[in-house]
């Protein structure tokens, strides 16, 4: 009885180290305003993901950004043949599909995602450059 004990207690401290470690590893994200978003692009830390349209593209874009369209049916394929272990940084029209995509990449195993909140139109509000 007495071993049984000693086992099962081994047992829960191990699950508690086991789980603890696995905090360690969770992933990181944030809803970044314009000038927070802009301080990442300029130090050019991770990925830039836009997901807009091919016509909203044609509009202006953030310079150095990859396109993947969020409607596109190849989606979830193409992100995920991205660097996992880069921080991706991605932005859409407004913030409601970029919200949706940081919880798709993040479903895929990416380990940092941010999203621009208010996407580029807070980018234009805020008076930042669009390449063409």
């Amino acid at each position: 009885m007495k071993n049984r004990f000693v086992i099962m207690m081994a047992l829960a401290i191990g699950m508690i180290f086991f789980n603890s470690c696995a905090d360690a590893q969770q992933t990181a994200t944030a809803d970044l305003k314009a000038a927070e978003f802009k301080i990442a692009v300029d130090k050019k830390v991770g990925l830039l993901l836009d997901i807009r349209t091919a016509d909203e593209v044609k509009t202006g874009y953030i310079a150095g950004a990859k396109n993947i369209d969020w409607y596109s049916p190849n989606f979830k394929t193409e992100v995920a043949k991205l660097d996992k272990t880069k921080p991706v940084y991605v932005y859409c029209a407004a913030g409601g599909r970029s919200t949706s995509a940081r919880d798709v990449l993040l479903s895929l195993g990416f380990k940092e995602v941010h999203q621009l909140t208010g996407g580029i139109g807070a980018w234009k509000s805020a008076g930042y450059p669009l390449a063409k």
